[in-house]
């Protein structure tokens, strides 16, 4: 079929409609959504934990965007984002890939002038402190790779700039979970991981990075060595970390190595484990089937862990303003006092703080007895009027860091070791 041409009067003509309609618009100050006309599709980027169905449904009944989401391994994020950057619109990664990922250049540094609330932004990750005071550092605290000099920058810069490496999603500082009921007595320290009264009811976490801190923190606190940096530990220090786990193995002490999160959720539900490395909503899972589970704080401290968001650098145009509109609006409040109720802490408190109930804020952040029963986003018991949260306050929680999950220098090397342990 021949295409018809319209005479120039009359493509004149409806020129001057659209101009005089588009000036009728600006007079009134009435804008339509930048995406009425063209649809945009993010493709999101990260693990399946972090890519919760509602938050995508409400981002799109807000602005008309679709989040497209592509769920893959913690590893694989990191490998994607180094060798197939093109693969993505927004990714959603630990602060501990960065060491990897931003000397490729895959990653943009984020304009923080396009980020609506960057300058409220917890102090946790722009200068590593809670309440004015500095939180512990070890490992890959997110404030030791926050920013870059410019947008393409492939080195960290050890001061603040315009430019950040990720804008922080959530995050949270992980302990031991037990089981009170079972255990009948206190429990204080990461020591009792390895305590011979519960040999063959004890579990470790079989990812080896994070796996090797809780064991580190078993090692200090049991007095058998101090490290300089448990998140990067030379040689000898791997060594003796995985001999003190494999005499532990060989003894009986585990009855589980968990990698998967339903994993832990079963081991401890059924009672086969009274103790073990736990994540938080692990814990509340076990809670929400009637069973007793506690996220024990523990005298030496946690080990923390946070996520966020990246642009990577091949986003132009229409998606990359779609990207900062989402991320913009993953800061406005909704989403977190969403993930605020799931257990886990957002980036701007004061936005989450306007979305939620007073009662529930007092609870989840300032460590309060609940009010009135407190509920999950899908409407579960998650704990019943009166009771408190572990960990108490926000400050009380993650003031108490004592590391941060890494990538060690030694990776490799730790990784092999550890396989001798999972082998043992």
């Amino acid at each position: 079929m021949k295409e018809e041409k319209l005479p120039v009067e009359s493509v004149a003509s409806d020129r001057r409609n659209v101009l005089k309609g588009t000036a009728a618009i600006l007079a009134s100050g009435i804008f339509p959504a930048v995406h009425a006309q063209e649809k945009i599709v993010l493709r999101y980027l990260g693990t399946a934990v972090n890519q919760d169905k509602k938050i995508a449904e409400k981002f799109k009944a807000d602005t008309g965007i679709e989040i497209q989401y592509v769920a893959v391994t913690t590893d694989d994020v990191t490998k994607r984002a180094v060798t197939a950057p093109n693969s993505f619109d927004l990714i959603d990664t630990e602060y501990f890939s960065l060491k990897k990922i931003v000397p490729t250049g895959n990653l943009l540094g984020i304009d923080t002038k396009r980020i609506k609330n960057a300058d409220k932004i917890t102090t946790l990750f722009t200068k590593g402190e809670v309440a004015g005071k500095k939180v512990g550092d070890q490992g890959t605290a997110p404030k030791k790779v926050m920013y870059l000099e410019k947008p393409d920058s492939k080195t960290f810069s050890a001061t603040p700039t315009q430019y950040m490496t990720l804008i922080p999603t959530v995050y949270n500082a992980d302990t031991l979970g037990i089981r009170p009921d079972l255990i009948k007595r206190p429990i204080t320290s990461w020591a009792e991981l390895l305590n011979p009264e519960f040999k063959g009811k004890a579990a470790i976490l079989n990812i080896p990075s994070i796996g090797i801190m809780d064991a580190a923190m078993v090692v200090e606190a049991k007095g058998i060595y101090k490290y300089p940096d448990k998140g990067n530990m030379t040689k000898a220090e791997i060594d003796l970390t995985i001999k003190t786990l494999i005499e532990a193995k060989k003894a009986g002490q585990f009855r589980a190595l968990w990698k998967d999160f339903n994993e832990s959720v079963n081991l401890m539900a059924s009672g086969e484990v009274v103790i073990q490395s736990m994540w938080s909503p692990a814990v509340t899972a076990v809670r929400t089937k009637g069973i007793d589970c506690v996220f024990q704080p523990l005298k030496e401290g946690y080990r923390a862990w946070a996520a966020g968001f990246g642009v990577p650098k091949s986003v132009t145009g229409k998606k990359a303003d779609g990207v900062y509109e989402f991320i913009n609006w993953f800061l406005d409040g909704w989403a977190g006092a969403y993930l605020n109720r799931q257990g886990y802490y957002s980036a701007v408190l004061d936005t989450a703080k306007a979305k939620m109930e007073a009662y529930e804020w007092a609870y989840w952040m300032e460590g309060k007895a609940a009010a009135k029963d407190i509920k999950s986003p899908n409407g579960d018991l998650l704990a019943k009027a009166g009771s408190v949260r572990d960990g108490g306050s926000y400050e009380t929680r993650m003031g108490g860091i004592a590391c941060w999950n890494a990538v060690m220098d030694e990776n490799e090397y730790m990784v092999k070791k550890w396989n001798e342990f999972v082998a043992a």
